[in-house]
């Protein structure tokens, strides 16, 4: 009998299992609130979870195949990519692969807060290769897979169901093409649910571990739009359970859907990732239950951009750190914390010289960037070596989430912008084609 450790959301304890032939059997689980369900005995083949014997070298190989497997998923991104780009130099290459796979963020949160976000990443990635390399049905079954893997991927389904449906449409028979991609998506969730298929006890007791309504609409000092507006509207005191989840759904839809049209409209390779961004941005903001760790999902889309928009990648990168500043020292990372950041601003630093900006835009991006330094030091000093008001032993970490949160929803009203702009462009040059 082993010990099965995982901490991503819904499983806070070990869990009891035994190893059967490459098979798990999960007799018993500890829930996030201390209660102890006992589970019928069902084979089940771990994806997202490994079970681990007490050999490190074990440890090693498994932490290892995660690590090659993201490697080979963002080595295929890059060759999709630079493969309808022309003019991609070897510097613009090596500078995209380093920047995805040193981003701060996710090295501080998959090997020092201990999850596994680089899996689901990796498929998501290999799912938006597959959109821009026009294999949809390969797409689908990766973004399953990937959804299927950590809940949280579904803060990219707005943008690749809208990307899809607007291609789709534009085929000769839309009705085929939507029903092939909505086989994939049938077929691949039968697939990865078919050991809780046989039992509706077991199959509703994972469906609810993957929706823990119970734990609030937001947990601790994360930068989103509920956590921020409670500091005046207490919303979870004014408000049960039922009403904030459809706040929230609410919210979450109207503040995407704006991308969506955009790509059912005019669908298209970059417009599709600007809509990755303002999907993740809108349930990083306005979803429920919320953690400090889930602006990786903005992050993804914004890596896969860097070339584009380098600027955008170091604010929103920088903010993302700063926002779970917290979180990170009550897990005793500060250094790696300081080291990473450092690395990531030095290789933001030599971005290839790709789009020429103006000199204007160029100061106010080192004006912006200078002034989100200062800032962030001078609250990284406080927060260290002061101790906060007695009445309100909170006050950093609100103060740090308040700056952060303000950035964020700059940068998603910006981002929201830049691909409207891109249907601008489209209808442009649809007229001087129909000049010609």
């Amino acid at each position: 009998m082993g010990i099965l450790r995982h901490r991503g959301i819904g499983w806070r304890s070990p869990l009891i299992c035994h190893p059967r032939n490459g098979i798990l059997t999960v007799q018993a689980m500890i829930s996030a609130t201390g209660d102890l369900t006992i589970l019928p005995l069902l084979p089940t083949r771990v994806m997202s979870m490994a079970c681990f014997s007490d050999s490190s070298i074990l440890k090693q190989f498994l932490f290892s195949l995660l690590e090659a497997t993201s490697l080979i998923l963002v080595l295929y991104f890059i060759a999709v990519y630079y493969a309808g780009h022309s003019n991609g130099r070897k510097t613009d290459i090596a500078w995209h692969i380093a920047i995805m796979l040193l981003n701060p963020c996710l090295v501080l949160i998959d090997h020092g807060h201990f999850q596994y976000n680089c899996i689901s990443l990796g498929l998501t990635v290999a799912a938006v290769a597959a959109v821009l390399s026009e294999k949809e049905l390969l797409a689908c079954f990766l973004f399953c897979l990937g959804l299927n893997h950590k809940q949280m991927t579904a803060y990219f389904a707005p943008a690749f169901f809208s990307h899809l449906l607007g291609k789709c449409l534009r085929r000769q028979n839309p009705l085929l093409e939507v029903s092939k991609l909505g086989l994939v998506v049938l077929g691949t969730f039968a697939l990865v649910w078919w050991p809780y298929l046989h039992s509706m006890e077991a199959f509703l007791r994972v469906l609810a571990r993957l929706a823990p309504f119970e734990r609030g609409i937001f947990e601790d000092y994360v930068a989103n739009f509920w956590c921020t507006t409670s500091v005046l509207i207490k919303w979870k005191k004014m408000f049960a359970t039922e009403s904030l989840k459809l706040f929230s759904l609410g919210a979450t839809i109207s503040s995407c859907l704006p991308s969506m049209v955009q790509q059912i409209w005019a669908p298209s390779s970059q417009g599709f990732l600007y809509g990755l961004l303002n999907s993740a941005f809108s349930f990083y903001m306005f979803s429920f239950q919320v953690h400090e760790k889930s602006i990786l999902l903005p992050l993804l889309p914004a890596t896969l951009l860097a070339l584009e928009e380098p600027f955008l990648l170091k604010w929103i990168t920088l903010n993302a750190l700063f926002s779970m500043f917290p979180l990170l020292c009550r897990d005793k990372l500060v250094l790696p914390y300081i080291a990473l950041s450092a690395l990531f601003i030095l290789i933001c630093h030599h971005v290839p010289d790709r789009r020429q900006d103006r000199k204007e835009t160029r100061s106010f991006n080192s004006f912006m960037t200078t002034f989100l330094v200062f800032c962030s030091v001078v609250l990284h000093g406080v927060y260290l070596t002061m101790d906060p008001p007695s009445r309100y032993p909170f006050l950093f970490e609100a103060v740090i989430m308040l700056l952060c949160f303000s950035q964020f929803m700059f940068l998603a009203f910006y981002s929201n912008a830049k691909q409207w702009m891109l249907l601008k462009h489209t209808i442009l040059m649809d007229k001087e084609k129909k000049l010609l």
